[in-house]
């Protein structure tokens, strides 16, 4: 159905974007004359962001069709190529405006009293609010090309925020590592979006979406593949998940825009976006759940050895990421449910870091979970508000997780076949990972007895730190319940979707699902007390290690095999080239450079300026000629 013409509030939803955008280009702009209170507009213009987004999706409600387009200006006209720079205002785009501005207005009010002794801490909420908006921009725009604007700039939004602290060497080279990533799958993005070109003369969603049919089947299964391309680098799944974890270099803040609420759903967005051209790809479907179910397992994997709080809940996100992509490449049965598992993702994820920031704040900036311990009668708020976090984030039964992971489950076993039951016992083991590696953080940070270092006074953090992690914790707590019992958001996504499909036949009853994920839940917590709660914590890690536990602490060396498959190959063929270029490229150019100017130099030589020298000359070349004819006469 193509979008109806905006009124109301719907007609100016391009403020959405355009307030963070202004907070940022004043604070940016400004410079040091808005040190004072720069902090304070870029939370106004974030939250107004959020109210406005509340208001636009009550009145999206209302709407005929719930698909509303805004036009705005012509962006890009020549030739045959014609994109309008609009919004396209849907349940889907409403439904990530919301978490993105809500999430992201909390995390604005929380860097506050993080960043409060920070002296670049305009700078900081000027980046902050062009990440918002880039991100508003790639989920609002109307086109692939509007989406591609957004996501490039969030790349640089999140590159200048990884960065912040760019005096740090590791800062900085986590910056352009997460760059160069992304632009490995930005390339991927841009050629679906050459082809779509090409083939259908558009760029816009209504007019690819609707011509999918029109399209061979290669070619479609062409542009599904470099789609999950781009999707796989903004979102951190395999093979280009290597750059999130080492992330964490930046504030904390960062780590909760970029993990939970935004940059990493923007690949899962792309997906189900573009749903009717996976859906016409079962080869390109089919890759995004295999994609999904190994990440899974990775991210799962090597968040089991990690000491470091952020990097934890960083490989956490690579995990649970993998769910969500798992979900959408099922298709119809799983669009909904990974949609959902992204919303209350965000509220525990979001809730989780910046718990982890609240922890590094009372100890000192310490993040080695190893020098922790005893926290929870410490720092109560945070203890609370991170354990219903880490409860949702496991799928303690009842709470957010509880709901929509499941729920992923299930449609992964319904996929029937032994491709089901592999997909769905894979889910199910990373259900039970999850449930070990954050029970043994939990155990890690907040029980057993303190292992601080001399000088760490723990304390609790201020209110304005506190009050964001309560409103997540309740979001962690109710959430799930919410977007499938209460309001079912499939309900709500219908128009983008399609009506809600269950299969015909589960493969395994709903009830048996959740019984066997609690149980595994269970042992997985259960093995994480006897191996870490159980026992006397070292304050240094065990060098001699098994195996798998050296792999994992080497996020299963996906650097190393980075570095073998692509950087140094790149490496030696650049060098090739190189050499190419300066002996043969530049040789050929010099070497007749050089003998035209020795040869010119040598004839040079002969014109001495003397008169009898030519007189010679002409004599002797008047004698050539003459006995030539001669030769030629007497023949």
């Amino acid at each position: 159905m193509d979008p109806v013409p905006a009124t109301g509030l719907l007609a100016v939803s391009w403020l959405l974007i355009a307030l963070p955008l202004a907070g940022a280009a004043v604070l940016l702009l400004g410079g040091r004359r808005t040190d004072r209170w720069g902090h304070l507009l870029g939370i106004a213009t974030v939250t107004a962001s959020f109210v406005l987004a509340v208001l636009c999706t009550v009145e999206l409600a209302g709407t005929s069709g719930r698909s509303v387009g805004v036009d705005l200006f012509t962006f890009i006209s020549t030739g045959r190529l014609d994109v309008s720079a609009g919004l396209l205002v849907d349940p889907l785009s409403m439904t990530f405006a919301l978490l993105i501005t809500g999430v992201g207005a909390l995390i604005h009010v929380y860097s506050v009293g993080y960043m409060a002794h920070d002296p670049a801490r305009r700078r900081f909420f000027a980046y902050l609010n062009l990440f918002v908006a880039a991100m508003l921009l790639l989920v609002l725009g109307n086109s692939f090309v509007a989406l591609y604007v957004g996501w490039e700039g969030v790349g640089l939004a999140s590159y200048l925020l990884i960065a912040f602290w760019y005096t740090r060497p590791a800062a900085a080279t986590a910056a352009k590592k997460a760059f160069i990533m992304n632009r490995v799958g930005d390339v991927g993005l841009a050629l679906a979006i050459f082809l779509m070109f090409t083939q259908l003369g558009t760029t816009s969603y209504a007019g690819v979406l609707g011509s999918v049919g029109l399209l061979a089947g290669g070619t479609v299964t062409a542009i599904g593949l470099l789609l999950l391309l781009g999707a796989c680098g903004k979102s951190g799944q395999f093979p280009l998940q290597a750059w999130l974890p080492d992330a964490m270099e930046g504030p904390t803040p960062v780590s909760a825009l970029i993990h939970a609420a935004t940059m990493v759903t923007a690949g899962v967005y792309l997906i189900a976006r573009s749903a009717p051209i996976f859906d016409a790809a079962p080869v390109a479907q089919t890759v995004v759940v295999v994609i999904g179910a190994i990440t899974i397992m990775i991210g799962a994997i090597a968040g089991c050895a990690y000491d470091d709080i952020k990097k934890v809940l960083a490989w956490s996100t690579v995990s649970q990421i993998g769910y969500m992509f798992l979900a959408v490449g099922l298709g119809p049965i799983g669009y909904a449910a990974g949609i959902a598992h992204l919303l209350t993702h965000g509220f525990f994820k979001a809730g989780l870091f910046l718990g982890a920031g609240s922890v590094m704040h009372g100890m000192g900036d310490q993040t080695d979970m190893r020098r922790f311990g005893g926290l929870a009668t410490k720092m109560k708020t945070t203890f609370v508000t991170f354990g219903l976090g880490y409860l949702a984030l496991i799928g303690f039964p009842f709470l957010s997780g509880y709901w929509t992971k499941d729920a992923i489950i299930e449609a992964a076993f319904d996929r029937g076949g032994v491709s089901g039951y592999l997909l769905g016992g894979v889910a199910v083991l990373g259900a039970g990972l999850t449930a070990f590696y954050m029970t043994r953080l939990m155990l890690l940070t907040f029980f057993g007895k303190p292992r601080w270092e001399d000088g760490v006074h723990p304390h609790e953090s201020p209110a304005v730190m506190t009050l964001p992690m309560v409103v997540l914790a309740v979001g962690s707590v109710a959430a799930g319940f919410v977007l499938v019992q209460l309001a079912p958001l499939a309900d709500w996504l219908a128009p983008v979707f399609g009506e809600p499909e269950e299969a015909a036949a589960p493969a395994i009853p709903p009830l048996v699902v959740s019984v066997l994920v609690t149980v595994v839940v269970a042992l997985g917590a259960l093995t994480a007390w006897v191996f870490v709660g159980r026992r006397e914590v070292p304050t240094t890690a065990p060098a001699r290690v098994s195996l798998p536990v050296r792999a994992a602490r080497n996020a299963l060396y996906a650097d190393r095999v980075n570095e073998a498959v692509f950087m140094r190959p790149g490496m030696w063929l650049t060098r090739a080239l190189l050499w190419v270029d300066d002996r043969g490229v530049d040789g050929v150019v010099n070497g007749i450079g050089t003998g035209l100017g020795g040869s010119s130099s040598r004839l040079g030589r002969a014109q001495t300026g003397f008169v009898r020298s030519y007189a010679l000359g002409m004599l002797g070349g008047a004698v050539l000629v003459a006995g030539a004819l001669l030769a030629v006469t007497a023949g």
